[in-house]
């Protein structure tokens, strides 16, 4: 509670100064080290996060639980930095990709961590209409738009708005046709890393002009450790019987395709590399796996969300089971990594060096009235829940 007192004394002179910054890491740093478990080699200096842009206090936020487990978070595109989870030896890794400083962050567009908004995944041509009025959106992949165009949710410093041990709150609001979307919208997103070892995401949004929303957080895993070679042997299951096809733009053709029979169907657990180099058109057109998954409705966790995968590591034995309220999930595996980014561990982040598991409705919904509704109405609230739970392999 120590941390969340110095956030609250830094609050109450007016903004957050860089010197309460560096304290309120100092003091995280301390009681990380009073955790018997949580004994692991650091690779990330906080103070290379703490700075201002454009008069915005950037800072380091570290949440622990009684496990020994470590999550660290900047506020400049509300990025997972790191995530440290034990393997059936009781040894902890990184498990997410990332970069040590914010200045690798910020270098060039990428997405490592970060929350995605206002849309996640693609909308076809940078265009929606709503309520007969169509809207230009920044278009940024190829003639589409990808995950909320060229100055999105990854790309901004968001406020901190409360803080303890093991949780967190962010909020920004993004203001009315910023990246050509409507709506002034009052976005907030909250973290918990839980005592079962469970990292809890929850969004909420609000805006005062109908428009829409799709956030989704895009943490890239690797269960052996960031940097530690492929993903391909990672044993997989997706709870769904259904997938949505894409042409060659990754935009969805609108239908539902079964997975059956198809190097698609994760309904029995296999390992990712097992069918990705099949004779089969939607691998070729997503250079792998980059595709949404339609998520069944049940079974269901005793909060009420709904399973959407497990994720098994052979070696170290860490699992990783993911729960959401969303309909569907971004299964993407690593694809467009190509060895040219250095991560936290100085390691290069080779092709199919991770996975993404991006809980969300389904990419191109505002042109697909098909697809779930993604619309947003001024006095309404929008929410999504997104659970990824570490464990290990019982023997």
């Amino acid at each position: 509670m120590k941390a969340l007192k110095l956030l609250i004394a830094c609050a109450l002179t007016g903004s957050i100064s860089m010197s309460c910054n560096q304290i309120k890491k100092e003091k995280m740093t301390e009681s990380v080290s009073e955790t018997p478990k949580a004994k692991f080699e650091k690779n990330i200096n906080a103070q290379d996060f703490i700075t201002t842009i454009e008069g915005d206090s950037v800072g380091f936020y570290v949440l622990t639980n009684a496990n020994g487990m470590e999550a660290t978070f900047t506020n400049y595109g509300l990025r997972l930095v790191s995530l440290y989870v034990p393997d059936k030896n009781g040894e902890f890794t990184d498990v997410v990709l990332g970069f040590d400083k914010l200045e690798d962050y910020r270098a060039k567009k990428n997405f490592y961590g970060a929350v995605i908004g206002r849309y996640g995944n693609r909308i076809a041509k940078g265009k929606f209409t709503l309520d007969g009025k169509t809207y230009d959106l920044a278009v940024n992949n190829n003639e589409n738009h990808l995950h909320g165009g060229l100055l999105g949710f990854e790309s901004v410093v968001w406020n901190v708005e409360e803080q303890s041990d093991n949780s967190i709150s962010f909020t920004r609001t993004s203001p009315d046709m910023e990246e050509g979307y409507p709506g002034n919208l009052e976005v907030k997103v909250s973290y918990v890393l839980t005592d079962d070892n469970a990292l809890e995401i929850s969004y909420e949004a609000k805006t005062d002009k109908p428009t829409y929303v799709n956030l989704t957080n895009h943490s890239f895993f690797n269960l052996k450790g960031e940097g530690e070679g492929t993903v391909n042997d990672h044993i997989v299951m997706l709870n769904a019987d259904k997938f949505t096809p894409v042409d060659n733009g990754l935009i969805p053709t609108g239908e539902l395709q079964d997975v059956a029979g198809t190097p698609f169907d994760f309904k029995t657990p296999k390992a990712i590399g097992q069918d990705i180099e099949a004779d089969f058109e939607q691998l070729k057109l997503g250079n792998g796996y980059d595709h949404n998954f339609v998520l069944n409705e049940t079974p269901k966790n005793a909060e009420g969300l709904t399973f959407a995968a497990r994720v098994v590591e052979p070696n170290s034995g860490r699992t990783l089971e993911v729960y959401t309220d969303e309909p569907g999930v971004q299964f993407y595996g690593g694809n467009f990594l190509n060895g040219t980014d250095i991560g936290k561990s100085g390691k290069a982040y080779v092709r199919r060096g991770s996975f993404c598991l991006e809980t969300q409705h389904f990419p191109d919904s505002p042109n697909q009235p098909e697809f779930p509704s993604t619309r947003l109405e001024p006095g309404e609230t929008y929410t999504s829940h997104c659970t990824y739970k570490f464990g290990v392999v019982e023997n």
